[in-house]
Order: C-alpha cells, then sequence, then structure tokens
C-alpha cells in the first residue's frame, strides 16, 4: 500500500475508504441539498473564523437538535469552506470535492439503528457508549478506547462533538470533552445552532414544517489554560459558547 507522509492514500485512520466516503458525501449531499436551501433556509454566520484553521487538531464543539439533519449540515458548510465559499451552502459544486478527514461522535445505541444510520458512521462516525447511574444525573463516562479513537480523528483531522450528549435544549454538559481537551489540546471552536428541531424529526431526515428560519453560527475558538483552569471552568465556557448555559437558558424563558 502506497504511502505520503506517513499517511494512507487509500483509507481514513479507522481503514475506511476515501473513495467510499467521497462517494456517499457527495451523494447524501444531493440528496439532502434540498433540505438546507429549499423551504426551509440556513441562516450561516462566522465560517470566517474557521477558513484559515490548521488541518489537524481542531475540536468542534455544538449544541444539538436532530439525530442527523444539523449533523449533515456541517458536511455541507465544511465540504464549502474546503472550496473557497464563505457562509452559503448555495453551490453544491463544492460536494465533487469532499473534506474527508472530517469526523463527528455520536451514541453507539442510536447509530445501530438502521442501514442508514450505519451509512453515516462510515462517513466519519466515532461511536461511544454511555454509561449512566440509574435516576442520579451524572456525567458521561467515556472508555478509554473511545478517547482514543477520538484523538486518532484529532490528529488526522477535525472533530465534532456535542458537549450535552442529548437534542434537549440546555441539558448539562457532559466533562468527557474537557478530557479530550485536556489531553489532545485541540483548538476548541464553538458552533449554535437553532430552527433544526423546529423544520425535522428528531431523527433529522424528514421535513416536519416548511418555511422554518435555521441558523448555524460559527464562534472563534475558545481560549483555554489547560494548566490552570479547572474542568469546571472550561465546562462552562464551553456551555456559554454554545449558548446551552443558564444565562441563555433564562433569556429563552
Amino acid at each position: 500500500m502506497y504511502k505520503k507522509k506517513g499517511k494512507n492514500l487509500f483509507r481514513d485512520v479507522f481503514g475506511n475508504f476515501f473513495f467510499v466516503k467521497k462517494f456517499l458525501i457527495f451523494t447524501i449531499g444531493l440528496i439532502s441539498y434540498y433540505k438546507y436551501n429549499g423551504f426551509n433556509k440556513l441562516l450561516l454566520k462566522g465560517t470566517e473564523h474557521i477558513k484559515n484553521l490548521p488541518e489537524q487538531k481542531v475540536l468542534f464543539v455544538s449544541n444539538h437538535q436532530t439525530y442527523f439533519a444539523d449533523v449533515f449540515v456541517m458536511f455541507h458548510v465544511f465540504c464549502s469552506i474546503k472550496n473557497g465559499f464563505i457562509n452559503t451552502i448555495k453551490n453544491p459544486i463544492y460536494l465533487l470535492n469532499p473534506k474527508v478527514n472530517l469526523y463527528y461522535v455520536a451514541d453507539e445505541k442510536t447509530m445501530k439503528k438502521n442501514f442508514l444510520s450505519k451509512l453515516f458512521i462510515y462517513l466519519g462516525g466515532i461511536t461511544v457508549k454511555r454509561t449512566w447511574k440509574k435516576n442520579k444525573k451524572v456525567d458521561c463516562l467515556l472508555y478509554m478506547s473511545e478517547i482514543s479513537k477520538m484523538g486518532k480523528a484529532l490528529n488526522d483531522g477535525w472533530l465534532i462533538t456535542f458537549p450535552q450528549g442529548t437534542t434537549k435544549a440546555f441539558a448539562p454538559g457532559r466533562r468527557g470533552v474537557v478530557h479530550i481537551i485536556r489531553k489532545y489540546n485541540p483548538i476548541v471552536v464553538p458552533i449554535v445552532i437553532d430552527g433544526f428541531y423546529d423544520a425535522y424529526d428528531k431523527i433529522g431526515i424528514n421535513i416536519k414544517k416548511k418555511e422554518i428560519f435555521k441558523k448555524m453560527i460559527f464562534k472563534k475558538p475558545i481560549k483555554i489554560d489547560i494548566k490552570k483552569e479547572t474542568t469546571d471552568n472550561i465546562m462552562e465556557k464551553i456551555m456559554d459558547s454554545i449558548e446551552q448555559s443558564n444565562k441563555y437558558k433564562i433569556k429563552n424563558k
């Protein structure tokens, strides 16, 4: 197998074939394109903050409103940025040259439900198991092997995470994301999304309501001092940056 600069020319770091990933991104991208540029328009802001980021060790933290719709629109956005477009996904030519070193964290149970979810894993899904104590609000515990997988993704490219681990608004953040930040010290970029819950069903495949105003806003990277700041301080910064802290909860009442 030929390699270039230590990297496999045909597979990503998890062994998935690039040509298959490109085909899936192109195909699903064309199918989903009208969902984001048809009846339900997308307001996209802040992509100028990420166009010059390095190719590796960038961690995106975002709130979450559907299983798939908000994830795949991010594929549209990152592919668009890669091809020189800013704050728009209206020219689908970017699907011919997709970003393949893009990964995202997803719940293992959810991603095993059907054939479509398994296809999404091939696109760059890193599945994690979550263990919970009964009837207690506790942090999500990540297995060491899962942390290692996230590290592989960061060392190869960009990783999208959803610190709340749920589509429920203003759910508490899980400290597993802070462990990732401490261990791999990536650039941390917040994303704020809105309107996806109203526009699509919970899975994010079917359009629930038309003429919904959706937005996706990329903010400047968060300044984090992993040596001096406590886990609680870092978690508070993350939740505030994705507008899911108590401050924003009060505003939305």
